[in-house]
């Protein structure tokens, strides 16, 4: 048998990492993590492009941007969506989601879904604090290991 996985090299590797504004104290979180994460695993910082969107609804049509653009070997996407009195909540996180999941499935180069979904600031700040607990660095970390399995595979 044979197994296949990728590593955490990130040497050589270029990528975009698209991040919500809004909730603004949470995502700039999520974003330090990510870059954090993705530099500390090799990448030059030169080598990472970060991309600001208004909200999380628009980081599908904004990576799929970004990869049709080419250039890049990964993208990370990350926002936050905290519940609130209305039905809100579920327009906004499913779409971004439902829109993450397709173009992640038809895409040429992993993405990773960095998008917190939270029914409180707490559950947020907690999800987004420093080092691996920090959701930003996950989906960084995983889209790192994706993109090198995927170059395994070719």
């Amino acid at each position: 048998m044979r197994e296949r996985q990728g590593d955490l090299d990130g040497k050589g590797k270029r990528f975009a990492v698209v991040v919500s504004r809004f909730n603004s104290d949470i995502t700039a979180r999520l974003a330090s993590g990510a870059l954090e994460a993705l530099v500390g695993h090799g990448l030059a910082p030169s080598d990472v492009e970060l991309i600001h969107v208004p909200g999380a609804w628009e980081l599908p049509a904004a990576c799929a941007r970004v990869i049709e653009r080419g250039g890049i070997d990964g993208v990370v996407a990350l926002g936050c969506v905290i519940r609130g009195e209305t039905p809100h909540f579920e327009y906004v996180a499913g779409e971004a989601a439902r829109g993450l999941a397709t173009l992640q499935r038809e895409a040429k180069v992993p993405l990773a879904f960095g998008v917190l979904t939270t029914e409180n600031v707490e559950q947020a700040l907690a999800r987004s604090g420093t080092g691996p607990d920090n959701k930003g660095w996950e989906a960084a970390l995983s889209a790192l290991e994706m993109v090198n399995l995927f170059h395994d595979l070719r």
